[in-house]
Order: C-alpha cells, then structure tokens, then sequence
C-alpha cells in the first residue's frame, strides 16, 4: 500500500504535471470507485481545472478551481499512471481524467477510491488522523506527549493513522530497523533514549523515502526515473543480511502484518 513518500512523490511529479491544467473529459470504468452517479460526478469534474494538489497521510487532494476536491486513497494495490492512449499500461482501468491528449489512469482501485466532496467533507474524512510526522509542528516533546499515553506494540502504533498519520506496514519496519527497536516491544518497555531515537528515525526514514521516489513498483510516466527507488533495508527481506551487523533478517507476524527485522541489533 502507499505510504506518506510515495503519495509525496505523486502530489510532487502530479503538481508539474497536471496543476493549472483543464480536466478535458471524464471516464468511470468502475462506479465503486466514485462517490456520486457516473453522470453527476462526469458533469461536476469536467472542464474543471486542477487548482492545487496536496497530500494528508496517505490521502491526495486534488482541488477543483470550484473549490471542490477530489479526495484519492489508492489502498491497496492502487497506483495512477499519466500519459497518452497508446503508453497505458495493459491493466484494467477504473478512472480516467483526461487533459487534453495525456490522461490520468487510476488503477487498480479494487479498494481505493476518488471522491467528489466539498472542502468541509473533506475535512471530516480527516477527523480522526493523527499529526503529520514531518509537519514542523511536530516536535520531538509533541511525540513523546503522544507515546506517554499509549500502550501495545510499538509496531502497531506506528501504523494507526489515528495516533500518527501517514506510516504504514513497510516504513514502520524500516523506522524500527533505523532506531534499533524491535517491532514486538511494548510502547512501556522504552525508555525516553530509544523514543527519541525513534522520533529521529522516522525523520530519516521518511524524508529518505521522500529523496528516492518511495517504493512503487510501476512508474507514474513514460521515462520517470524519481518513482519507486527506494532501497528498503529490511522490510520484504526475509533471509537476506541485515546491512548494519550482518545477521539474517527475519520474517514475523504482529497483529496480523508481516513484519522484518534484525534479530541481532533491534533490541
């Protein structure tokens, strides 16, 4: 699933590619995937202009020059795709905004979604988020106040968007790899130095995956080379060595995720 670089990557390359730019023409392959009737949403986003693109957690906003938006969570398997008719890639499509000659392909959004709301929708959607963890408000003290109160894996909290947004199942491992902290560890069972090693590590970690261009595997245009090169150091490398002391990274279930981590030097 997407997480808070790659949807950073993709609010970046999509501004330059498409911000200011005229919705043409408007194709819904899977009515699932939109919140109002086929014809209504058609009416509304067409020859609409993009007027700002932004990202909240794993959440992009597309801002309509209305002053609706259009509010994007890929989910699972979901990735987007922008180019001519002839570079689509062989997939099923299930939304397709159109500029002019280049088109905005939505793909796999099997559990994903693009809906049509109002600014004030779109801010009840994100009640429940927690901090953005690279806002600048977001300090060292606000994640400690945060930790003091919780309990149950350290693992499990990274993920929950209610109490950090934008941390998913790979970079929770990569954050816990980073701050030499087991992913089965009790928020109570850290001290106040591995907190802050950990707050650290989800800077690095983070703004890393922002640098590489996230781990999506498909490209987002024809010759993109920013998307999908991040480098992962454990997650997803079950057997191989663990770059820090050369230990065999291991493959471990936590509230049903698959986890990786070192053994050896996550304490």
């Amino acid at each position: 699933m997407p997480e808070l670089p790659e949807m950073e990557t993709y609010k970046t390359l999509l501004g330059s590619l498409i911000g200011g730019q005229k919705i043409s023409d408007v194709e819904i392959g899977r009515e699932k995937s939109i919140n109002v009737p086929v014809d209504g949403f058609t009416m509304q986003v067409s020859n609409q202009a993009i007027k700002t693109i932004s990202r909240r957690a794993k959440y992009l906003i597309f801002e309509l020059q209305d002053g609706k938006c259009l509010l994007l969570h890929l989910m699972l398997g979901g990735w987007m795709f922008f180019g001519k008719e002839e570079d689509r890639p062989n997939r099923t499509i299930q939304v397709k905004l159109s500029f002019g000659e280049q088109h905005l392909f939505f793909i796999g959004l099997r559990l994903g979604y693009l809906h049509l709301l109002s600014p004030e929708e779109v801010e009840e959607e994100f009640k429940k988020l927690g901090p953005e963890v690279l806002d600048p408000d977001f300090t060292l003290d606000a994640f400690h106040q945060i930790m003091d109160k919780r309990r149950g894996t350290i693992k499990t909290t990274l993920i929950n968007q209610e109490v950090l947004a934008g941390i998913g199942n790979g970079y929770s491992d990569e954050i816990l790899w980073h701050a030499e902290i087991r992913p089965d560890k009790k928020i109570n069972e850290l001290d106040d130095q591995q907190l802050s090693r950990l707050y650290h590590s989800i800077q690095f970690i983070l703004n890393r995956g922002i640098q590489q261009g996230g781990y999506m595997e498909n490209p987002l245009y024809k010759g993109d080379g920013k998307t999908g090169s991040y480098q992962f150091y454990v997650y997803d490398r079950e057997g191989k060595e663990c770059s820090r002391c050369n230990a065999s990274i291991v493959k471990s279930e936590i509230s049903s995720r698959k986890t990786y981590f070192c053994p050896n030097c996550q304490q």
